[in-house]
């Protein structure tokens, strides 16, 4: 092969091999600082594809189970209203029970019944006040609610629940109701029993739904962690791969340097020969 100087066929091939070993290490860096191989689409069309797909599938269960959350905490707020209305019932019945006995007099029933009519408005103030939001929660609105529990459209996406808990005094036929006489005293024992069933019923159903939310938010976080995993496999760098990718493509690239400078030396040669 003769000497050239016109065109540099040795430096030529040597910039071409070098601008590979630099496109190398770029990407080997870009890699290892975002975390994931494809750092540009191209490097896997298919794949980029299919984990930004896995990746908003990702974020809407993330959504779904915060939904979830959600509206665990709206029945626990009326569960929490129902508890406390529960338990003034159950100290009604025993002032009731009080005042029916003998062993009681006319005043100490008066005694009595300042406490029972205070209670009997404090049971109705918590009905009228027990609201999540905006929402209210124990006045019988018979309200539907839509919980989005999951990332697509469908109706198994949802849970419809019906709020039918109408829990003020009217409602559950306590009111006006008095211990000063002793057989009215005991009269009302039979109402504030059928008003005790109908909280535990309502308490029945608050539970029984908390219980599918909880189950359904469990749900949400095994398949959230499923679909992040598999996206992981899809989308994220190798560290150790990347890693010798770049120590590598760092290696090539000062070979390169070397031999692109011993390529461009060459042409000056000739001049030995002048």
């Amino acid at each position: 092969m003769g000497l050239r100087i016109s065109t540099n066929v040795a430096s030529v091939a040597a910039q071409r091999q070098l601008g590979r070993s630099q496109a190398r290490f770029s990407h080997a860096s870009r890699a290892l600082a975002s975390g994931t191989r494809l750092v540009d689409p191209g490097d896997d069309a298919a794949g980029f594809a299919i984990s930004e797909n896995l990746r908003g599938q990702g974020e809407s269960l993330k959504a779904a189970q915060r939904n979830a959350e959600s509206a665990v905490g709206l029945i626990q707020v009326a569960e929490g209203g129902l508890s406390e209305q529960n338990n003034i019932l159950v100290r009604l019945r025993e002032l009731a029970v009080q005042a029916a006995s003998d062993t009681v007099g006319d005043e100490e029933r008066r005694f009595i019944d300042i406490e029972f009519q205070q209670l009997g408005k404090e049971f109705d103030r918590i009905a009228e006040t027990t609201r999540y939001g905006n929402k209210m929660l124990l006045t019988g609105g018979n309200e539907e609610y839509e919980f989005q529990l999951g990332s697509g459209g469908s109706e198994n996406d949802v849970i419809r629940y019906k709020m039918e808990a109408d829990t003020r005094a009217a409602t559950l036929g306590i009111t006006g109701l008095s211990v000063e006489d002793q057989d009215g005293a005991r009269s009302l024992l039979t109402e504030l029993d059928d008003a005790l069933m109908k909280v535990a019923g309502a308490r029945a159903s608050f539970g029984a739904m908390q219980s599918r939310l909880n189950i359904a938010s469990t749900n949400l976080d095994v398949q959230h962690e499923n679909v992040v995993s598999a996206r992981s496999r899809i989308a994220d760098a190798d560290i150790a791969y990347e890693s010798a990718e770049l120590a590598s493509a760092q290696i090539q690239q000062q070979l390169g340097i070397s031999v692109l400078a011993q390529a461009n030396a060459a042409p000056a040669s000739v001049m030995k020969l002048l």
